[in-house]
């Protein structure tokens, strides 16, 4: 048998002489560098890119829910920490005389993730057939109550992006769930907003959805969750504390579609096992 030749090559005589003390040399080197603090929570300093962090329910363009409820997300959860409910979205264009919530035959009514159990580990994401499941960077989801760690559809659907309508309403005129699923909604349409101008015309979005149209705003870009501000936090803490839940605490925003669909909003914790 030929000798042992190692891979690595020799040290020299300096290198084994300092051997012994090498390791010493990542402390050393820290020891002269600044001390880098984060001033938590007065100054937030957002996480890396592809942070795992509270969930969202994203939209497609001209706001319908990406969301099929295929539960799907559920079945790949790990922690047993998602609950959905499916529904036909035929019931919804009997109920609203033609709006649906997403494209295609169903929509999730009911969507729950329990924070309690839910260990960040973004396979429910790898799941979703559409996209509709992803993780936002925000990463504040402590609060006073277990009940309040449970989490709603109007807590995790993301709001209608500027420029698009809030749900129900038509699909795009001529289009199918594929053409969706493939990308080719990019804004809402004319015979959209001329929907929910006759059976919602009080509705926020409608303003900007007709600017859109009508070429004076530019289509709608879908964006991700950011950090909430430290103010509005105090108020999530204070009302949670209160027995409120974090569907309770977006007063003053735009209505979603939710809360818009008859029925949608399901007792909380009714689905959670």
């Amino acid at each position: 048998m030929s000798e042992y030749q190692p891979l690595r090559p020799t040290k020299g005589p300096v290198g084994r002489l300092f051997a012994p003390v090498a390791g010493f040399g990542v402390t050393l080197g820290a020891m002269f560098r600044p001390t880098v603090t984060e001033q938590y929570p007065f100054e937030k300093v957002p996480p890396a890119r592809r942070y795992h962090g509270r969930h969202q329910l994203n939209r497609y363009a001209d706001g319908l829910e990406k969301c099929i409820g295929c539960e799907l997300c559920a079945w790949a959860c790990p922690a047993d920490a998602i609950y959905v409910e499916g529904a036909d979205n035929a019931e919804v264009v009997a109920e609203t005389g033609g709006g649906q919530v997403s494209p295609g035959e169903r929509y999730g009514r009911v969507y729950q993730i329990n924070y309690l159990r839910c260990v960040f580990c973004g396979l429910c994401v790898e799941a979703c057939p559409t996209r509709a499941l992803t993780m936002s960077n925000d990463y504040e989801l402590t609060g006073p109550t277990r009940a309040g760690m449970i989490y709603e559809k109007q807590d995790l659907l993301a709001p209608p992006a500027a420029g698009a309508l809030a749900g129900p309403h038509p699909m795009v005129e001529g289009t199918t769930d594929t053409d969706y699923y493939q990308g080719k909604v990019t804004a809402p349409t004319a015979e959209q907003v001329a929907w929910v101008r006759e059976h919602r015309p009080d509705d926020p979005t409608l303003a900007e959805a007709a600017d859109v149209v009508d070429g004076r705003a530019a289509p709608p870009q879908p964006t991700q969750h950011t950090l909430r501000p430290s103010a509005t936090k105090a108020d999530y803490t204070r009302v949670a504390a209160e027995g409120g839940h974090a569907g309770d605490r977006r007063a003053g925003e735009a209505p979603e579609a939710a809360a818009l669909v008859p029925g949608a909003a399901a007792p909380r914790n009714g689905g959670v096992r």
